[in-house]
């Protein structure tokens, strides 16, 4: 074989499927939104923006992330650097933490569920301490505050291994090399990490950010455990315009509005946490 089209052969396997479970949904997602009575027609975009849940449900969506994925990345590289500096347990540490990956996302949403409702953990705790004579419905309108930090903590113990792989490999990779020698010229651990972990990672850091930014949008079946109707999130209206109202030209409308904002945001991460060209660890 011609080794000039052996990478072209090598990767033709992944645009294969990339074309069939990717492209070709995205033009019939397309084709829905942009699609009315047969002609090219935004109306499926001015309904949804007109509907008093799009800007409700963008503001918990952009919160949720924005509250959710700075937690998960200081944990992520916290637990990293403790994995990467320990000896002996080191591989069951890593594999306790990273349990969560293996619970799907409404899982992890009856799990936490299971701590703020009624007869749940929380309350049989204040009870047990004195502290409420009776069960709160912690999980209520009365409680936003509530619901938003128990979407919060769920998503942030289900999703921060996601991160915490991505970064582990990365640090594997920076040369021992480097932190011996600003050892050697007195470098505290601190300096060690702003100026070796940080600045060497930055290709990792961009992959598990992006990922977990797109993934951050589209969250749903946790809000849905324990948020329901009262937390509203994009994702969420997205199945609603689908199943229940059978919509599909609002639900996908949605969808790309979901995927602007990912890409918007993508390129944002990719800008911040560029990697110089020529730059080798």
């Amino acid at each position: 074989m011609n080794t000039r089209l052996l990478p072209y052969v090598l990767i033709l396997p992944v645009t294969l499927f990339l074309c069939v479970f990717f492209v070709y949904p995205f033009i019939l997602v397309a084709q829905e939104a942009f699609v009315a009575d047969g002609a090219l027609s935004l109306d499926n975009f001015r309904r949804v923006f007109g509907h008093w849940k799009f800007p409700l449900s963008l503001r918990n969506t952009l919160l949720l992330a924005a509250a959710v994925v700075p937690v998960q990345l200081g944990l992520a590289l916290l637990m990293a650097t403790m994995v990467n500096r320990m000896g002996r347990g080191r591989d069951l540490v890593l594999y306790i933490w990273t349990i969560p990956l293996g619970i799907s996302d409404l899982a992890a949403g009856i799990i936490w569920l299971a701590i703020f409702e009624q007869s749940g953990f929380l309350n049989s705790m204040l009870h047990g301490l004195g502290l409420i004579d009776r069960p709160v419905n912690f999980l209520s309108y009365q409680h936003p505050g509530i619901v938003f930090l128990a979407i919060m903590l769920a998503e942030i113990w289900r999703a921060t291994a996601i991160m915490l792989v991505i970064l582990v490999a990365g640090i594997g990779l920076i040369p021992k090399e480097y932190y011996e020698a600003a050892e050697v010229f007195g470098a505290t651990p601190w300096k060690r990490f702003l100026r070796i972990t940080l600045p060497l990672l930055r290709p990792s850091l961009q992959t598990a950010l992006v990922l977990r930014v797109i993934l951050a949008f589209e969250v749903f079946a946790v809000v849905a455990a324990l948020g329901g109707t009262l937390f509203p999130v994009l994702m969420g209206q997205t199945f609603v315009y689908q199943f229940e109202l059978l919509d599909r030209g609002a639900a996908a409308a949605i969808a790309l509005v979901i995927l602007g904002i990912s890409i918007g945001f993508t390129l944002v991460i990719l800008r911040v946490l560029r990697v110089p060209k020529g730059a080798r660890i």
